[in-house]
C-alpha cells in the first residue's frame, strides 16, 4: 500500500486587519484550503473566500488567554498536512513579525511536511500607513524598530530599552498596551526626551481605527484616559509629527475650498 503523501502547509499573513490589505497569493491559498487554523489578529472576514467544505479551527491569543497552546497547534499542523490536506496558518499581520512563524516552520521542518511562508503587512507598517505617520523620513527619522513590549521585567531576554532609546530614530511597539506605563519609565530612565512626540494607533487599519497623539512623558496618563484597548500599535519618534502636519495641511486645504465656494 502507498504511503500517502502529504499536503502543504502555508503559513500566511493576513495583514494588519484591513481585508482588502491580504495579498493574491495569500487569498488563493485560503481559497484552495481543506483547513484553516485561524488566529483572533486575522480578519473573520477572509474565511468568508473559503471553500464551503473547508475545515475551520480558532487558535486565537488574547493577552493570558490561549485557545490552543502553540505545541498543539503544530500538532494539529503535522497532523493535517500528513492526511494530505492543504493547510492554511492564518496570521494577523505578518508570520515571521512576532508571529510564532518560525516556531511552527521548524516544526514542519522536523516531520519532513512541505511548507510555504506568504508575507503579510505587518502591523507597523499597516497601522502607521493608516495613521499617516511615516516610519521614515528625511528630516526626522533615518531607521526604525519593530519591538515586542511584553518582555519589560523578569524575562530571560528583556528588550534592551538602554539602546533603543537612542540608537533607532523610531520605535514601533507591539503587544505594549499593558506595559506602556513600564516602557515609558525605562526610555526616561534612559535619556529619551520626556518632549518625544507618540502615538497610539488602536485597531488600525479597520474601520474601529482609534488615533491618539501626545508625548512620552504623558503618553500613560492619555492612554487611560481614552480607555485604549489591545491591539494597538505604540508609536515613539519625531515621526509622528509628520501626522499632525498632514492634518493642518488638509485643514487648510478645505478652509481654502470653501472660500473659494463662498
Amino acid at each position: 500500500m502507498m504511503k500517502q503523501s502529504a499536503g502543504t502547509v502555508y503559513i500566511v499573513g493576513a495583514g494588519p486587519g484591513d481585508p482588502e490589505l491580504i495579498t493574491v497569493k495569500a487569498m488563493r491559498r485560503i481559497q484552495s484550503a481543506d483547513v484553516i487554523l485561524y488566529d483572533r489578529l486575522a480578519t473573520t472576514e477572509l474565511l468568508d473566500y473559503a471553500s464551503k467544505k473547508v475545515e475551520l479551527i480558532y487558535c486565537g491569543k488574547a493577552p493570558n488567554a490561549h485557545a490552543i497552546p502553540q505545541d498543539q497547534i503544530n500538532q494539529l499542523l503535522v497532523k493535517y498536512a500528513s492526511q494530505g490536506k492543504n493547510v492554511v496558518r492564518l496570521k494577523g499581520g505578518d508570520p515571521f513579525v512576532f508571529g510564532r512563524g518560525g516556531e511552527e516552520t521548524l516544526e514542519l521542518a522536523k516531520h519532513g511536511i512541505p511548507y510555504e511562508v506568504i508575507p503579510g503587512i505587518t502591523s507597523a507598517i499597516g497601522a502607521a500607513a493608516a495613521a499617516n505617520i511615516p516610519l521614515t523620513h528625511r528630516e526626522h527619522a533615518s531607521s526604525f524598530a519593530c519591538v515586542t513590549g511584553t518582555r519589560c521585567h523578569g524575562d530571560k531576554a528583556p528588550v534592551r530599552w538602554d539602546l533603543l532609546a537612542h540608537s533607532v530614530d523610531t520605535l514601533a511597539i507591539y503587544m505594549g498596551v499593558s506595559q506602556l506605563g513600564s516602557i515609558r519609565e525605562e526610555l526616561l530612565k534612559h535619556g529619551k526626551a520626556a518632549s518625544t512626540p507618540v502615538a497610539l494607533i488602536e485597531r488600525g487599519t479597520t474601520s474601529k481605527q482609534r488615533t491618539f497623539t501626545g508625548t512620552l512623558e504623558h503618553i500613560h496618563h492619555l492612554a487611560a484616559s481614552v480607555q485604549l484597548s489591545n491591539p494597538a500599535l505604540i508609536i515613539i519618534g519625531e515621526v509622528v509629527k509628520v501626522r499632525e502636519q498632514l492634518l493642518m495641511a488638509e485643514q487648510q486645504a478645505e478652509q481654502q475650498a470653501e472660500q473659494m465656494i463662498g
